[in-house]
């Protein structure tokens, strides 16, 4: 067994696109507005904000910690956490599998997990999608964002290289939140082409969440 077989698929895949990556997603404009839409909803005097699948810390940590809030950022990459503790200075990085890392009941204003379910069974996905809202503090907020599509464990090809995905079509991932006991608020749809050679158009979907009170 090779290194790469013994580590997670999300982990060999950044590792290897590292900078790359952010290059690609940096201008997406409903990642941008979700990003912009989160920032209004927590305390203006600081909120704790639990970032899942960081990358390089561009967009979301950056914008978040710029914002005057305490970012935890988590990714399974070490590229990855290196590049964003380096470029974003005013977060916090750890490398740490997501779907293991102990997470302490409402202990966060919001919670980001931008893309970072693709590469997770869906039992994998429902399961952390409930151990994240339950982290959420009552009155805190989740955005999720990620490719509906009813696919399951099926080959594609992602900025030229070969990977496994697995998705939802647009309803389950509405059920996947609200299963979770979250109230989806809205939700936006979007087409978006990444910036590289290999890169196609990709269907985006965002749904703006929140943990309700008991």
């Amino acid at each position: 067994m090779s290194h790469d077989d013994r580590r997670p698929p999300a982990a060999v895949l950044f590792d290897a696109l590292g900078a790359d990556y952010e290059k690609a997603f940096a201008h997406a404009p409903a990642h941008l507005a979700a990003l912009e839409w989160l920032t209004a909803q927590l305390p203006p005097d600081g909120g704790r904000v639990l970032d899942v699948g960081s990358g390089t810390g561009r967009l979301t940590a950056a914008v978040l910690a710029a914002a005057g809030h305490f970012v935890l950022g988590v990714d399974v990459s070490p590229v990855m956490v290196d590049l964003a503790t380096r470029q974003v200075p005013g977060a916090e990085f750890r490398r740490a599998d997501i779907r293991e890392l102990p997470l302490d009941d409402a202990s966060f204003d919001a919670v980001c997990v931008f893309f970072s379910l693709l590469q997770m069974s869906r039992a994998d996905q429902a399961a952390l999608v409930r151990r994240l809202a339950s982290a959420l503090k009552p009155g805190g907020h989740l955005v999720l964002a990620t490719v509906p599509a009813d696919v399951e464990d099926v080959e594609v090809v992602f900025m030229g290289r070969a990977i496994r995905a697995t998705s939802f079509p647009e309803e389950g991932v509405l059920a996947l939140a609200r299963d979770a006991g979250l109230t989806v608020l809205s939700t936006e749809s979007a087409l978006f082409t990444p910036d590289h050679p290999d890169g196609g158009p990709e269907p985006h979907l965002f749904l703006r969440c929140r943990r309700d009170a008991p």
